[in-house]
């Protein structure tokens, strides 16, 4: 049974990011970090899109940009399902380029704020040291 896309994704509005595009990098995320794992069914495009007041063809998009990228497959009667092997996403390279804009983000508000270097770096692995 597939998640609840409630579960599964989260939209901010407010971000630059197109909508598809943050489905496309959480879904990417999930599987990195082993939370999809291959043969994981994903919630239907109408659900997504009904559950999170999207466009059916914003969601759409991002499956078939996924599906192109080879991170999901569609299987006929089934629906999208985690490729058995995704390309890119579990080696520890992909998953630290994953995390490379929301680090460059953070870089650009710290910049704009006027941190120094030192007391970001230990913000950052204070945080990391949080648990979750």
């Amino acid at each position: 049974m597939a998640p609840q896309p409630s579960q599964l994704f989260s939209i901010v509005p407010g971000l630059t990011a197109p909508i598809y595009r943050q489905l496309v990098d959480q879904v990417r995320r999930l599987v990195a970090g082993g939370q999809l794992a291959p043969g994981d069914a994903l919630p239907s495009v109408r659900d997504v899109a009904l559950q999170l007041a999207v466009n059916p063809m914003t969601v759409s998009k991002a499956y078939g940009l996924l599906e192109h990228e080879g991170v999901l497959e569609r299987r006929r009667g089934v629906g999208m399902l985690v490729a058995d092997h995704p390309r890119g996403g579990s080696a520890t390279g992909d998953r630290a380029a994953l995390l490379r804009p929301t680090l460059e983000r953070a870089a650009r508000e710290a910049r704009e704020l006027e941190l120094d270097p030192d007391t970001v770096l230990s913000l950052f692995q204070a945080i990391l040291k949080e648990s979750p």
